[in-house]
């Protein structure tokens, strides 16, 4: 199913469960979306084989062939999605959070009830194309990583605390309870409410707004994945500079022309300057002249009970690998070790004499990358943060741990 030497080839087909219908296939190619189709009788097949097993009562989630990695997963009986990719090494766990974004994405834009109850396969095709942009940008190369970590891409502004008093005071003023401040999809800074959002929202809203061409104001409906997945909401953005914009989640109140100049003015006028400060922020994420080891190329730091993320490929940006290879390492490292090193699920447990305790976890793991190349790659858990850095050559493998240590402990103040 892959081609050899044509890069790596993402497919992602959504069907209907009940009759196997098609309902969008859509394809990227070296991270790049393209007009590629599978054949109608491949689609027919990898459909029929999972549709074969359930009638017996055996649940495929996944299959690889020589060149080619494949995930199955059914959505509230009606929706199938399967995803395809011949990227060498591609993890399960990846393509499958990649379909629970997928279907995310397609409540966020239809609803649960277009989904769960077709009634018109046509129509349903055509209200979903209003999704494609947002889809296909899980397909492809993000600077982002939320879809893989399902936890919200955040930067670090360095007027951090200035920014949230008055992001606090706009809200409490248009009366709206989740609004966030967002520059090339990532959280800026929010209000509580809008970090009480569930999952996925919280990960798809600014990945939506991020995903959508520039405009100056939009009053777009969205579903809430898991917390209206039948009822729309109205999501404002007010774009304050180019890439940074303020979202407001609301019901019927406040209309887009309450949000006059005149309010935004009154609070955002006055933080010019803070606000041009973030512009840079998009892919750099932390501020300008923060303290990191000249071996650091880049970094992802999670903090895994808020469900926040730190991503950045940018420090010593000169250097190889290049941006697009550093981020690719970084994703592939976070597979590796949160299905092997640092899983979610705690695990087994082990009996003692003092009772029942979780077995031991790890706190660090490293990767160096061969031959011919000799980046390192090391992961750091020390309660809830977990780092991953990707390190050059010259950094000693001894000292991997205890750089890691450093740089957990300058930045923990921060996430």
């Amino acid at each position: 199913m892959g081609e050899e030497g044509s890069g790596d080839t993402v497919h992602l087909l959504c069907l209907a469960a009940s009759s196997g219908v098609p309902l969008f296939c859509r394809s990227s190619r070296g991270g790049a979306p393209t007009r590629q189709q599978l054949p109608f009788s491949v689609i027919g097949s990898l459909n029929g084989v999972h549709m074969f097993g359930q009638n017996l009562d055996v649940q495929l989630n996944s299959a690889r062939t020589e060149d080619t990695t494949v995930v199955w997963k059914s959505f509230h009986d009606s929706i199938t999605l399967i995803a395809l990719s011949s990227e060498k090494g591609t993890s399960e766990l990846r393509l499958e959070r990649m379909l629970h974004m997928v279907f995310g994405a397609m409540v966020l834009i239809v609803g649960l009830e277009e989904l769960t109850n077709i009634r018109n396969v046509e129509r349903l095709k055509k209200e979903l194309r209003a999704s494609y942009r947002l889809i296909d940008s899980f397909l492809g190369d993000s600077e982002l990583i939320g879809d893989l970590t399902q936890c919200v891409d955040c930067v670090i502004p360095p007027e951090g605390s200035l920014l949230q008093e008055t992001l606090s005071g706009f809200a409490e003023a248009t009366g709206t309870a989740f609004v966030s401040l967002l520059v090339s999809g990532r959280v800026v800074a929010a209000t509580e409410g809008w970090w009480r959002l569930g999952m996925p929202e919280a990960v798809l809203l600014p990945w939506l707004v991020g995903s959508l061409p520039p405009q100056a104001a939009r009053d777009y409906p969205v579903y809430l994945p898991h917390g209206s997945p039948t009822v729309p909401h109205r999501l404002l953005t007010l774009t304050l500079l180019p890439s940074l914009e303020l979202c407001l989640l609301c019901g019927p109140r406040p209309s887009l022309s309450q949000l006059n100049p005149q309010l935004l003015e009154r609070w955002w006028l006055p933080l010019l300057d803070p606000l041009r400060g973030c512009l840079a922020l998009g892919p750099r994420a932390l501020p300008d002249g923060f303290p990191l080891h000249a071996d650091i190329l880049g970094l992802l730091l999670l903090h895994l009970e808020l469900k926040r993320c730190v991503f950045t490929v940018e420090p010593l940006r000169d250097k190889e690998p290049s941006p697009e290879q550093r981020r690719r390492l970084l994703r592939n490292f976070y597979t590796l070790v949160a299905t092997t090193h640092f899983p979610s699920d705690p695990g087994p447990t082990e009996k003692t004499e003092d009772g029942v305790r979780p077995a031991q976890m790890p706190r660090a793991c490293y990767l160096v990358l061969g031959p011919g190349t000799g980046w390192q790659l090391v992961a750091l858990q020390l309660g809830l943060r977990l780092l991953l850095l990707l390190l050059s050559p010259q950094s000693p493998t001894h000292g991997l741990r205890s750089l890691a240590t450093h740089t957990l402990h300058s930045l923990t103040p921060l996430l």
